[in-house]
């Protein structure tokens, strides 16, 4: 069973169909929808603000998902993929973003639906990452417009298949 831990009485919710990894921490108030994956040595904190997680997440192994206290809560949309290994802080990711592997996501950000941030990016504080953009360096910089083929090649396949990954764990 994953680490659930109340912090203040408010214990982490989360949807229908949901797989959350034994060795995942889930603290404080965080809401999850349906159809959402909490992989293996993630960490999603909602202790000092709070987290929104939409449907059809997959919070891949060892990212971690924090916030800032009275400052900034982390809102996440629907269909998003977030790789092994990134931070998210304090931000707003809408519907159909891929974070690459390793990327840091920064307080005050903003990424607009249909987006791709490069695995390694650092996406600065209060950047805003306009809709159907591919972010990547550091700091991270548009490089060029999302495609019609990365959107569906790469954020909905992703975040398609991790629903299928889940289902193979009993």
């Amino acid at each position: 069973m994953a680490l659930i831990k109340s912090v203040k009485g408010v214990l982490p919710k989360w949807g229908k169909n949901c797989f959350i990894a034994e060795n995942a921490t889930l603290t404080g108030d965080i809401i999850i929808g349906n159809d959402c994956s909490i992989w293996f040595n993630a960490v999603v904190r909602g202790d000092v603000n709070r987290i929104r997680i939409g449907n059809n997440v997959n919070i891949q192994d060892g990212v971690i998902i924090h916030c800032t206290y009275q400052k900034a809560a982390v809102e996440i949309g629907n269909n998003v993929s977030i790789a092994h290994g990134s931070i998210v802080h304090g931000c707003t990711i809408r519907n159909n973003v891929l974070i690459g592997m390793g990327a840091i996501i920064m307080d005050g950000v903003v990424i607009e639906s249909n987006s791709l941030i490069a695995a390694g990016a650092v996406v600065l504080r209060n950047t805003h990452v306009h809709s159907r953009s591919v972010f990547a360096g550091v700091p991270a910089k548009k490089i060029k417009e999302m495609e019609k083929s990365l959107l569906e090649g790469e954020v909905h396949r992703i975040s398609n298949n991790y629903n299928m990954y889940a289902n193979w764990y009993e």
